[in-house]
């Protein structure tokens, strides 16, 4: 298994050659949000579709 420091740095070499400081740090943290995503539905901390459709209401009124 890779290590942290493997895959940041893999992520990081991915990205063009002109991209920036800004540009890298959105995609770590977008991998990061994507990686805790994951674990939660592994871990079964998800709603439905349903309850996420309420909740949005409620933030409308």
């Amino acid at each position: 298994m890779a290590t942290a420091k493997d895959e940041l740095t893999k992520l990081i070499q991915d990205q063009p050659d002109d991209s920036s400081y800004d540009e890298i740090l959105r995609e770590l943290a977008f991998n990061l949000m994507v990686l805790r995503g994951l674990k939660d539905s592994d871990e079964g901390r998800t709603i439905s579709s349903e309850e996420m459709e309420h909740r949005i209401r409620s933030w409308q009124k």
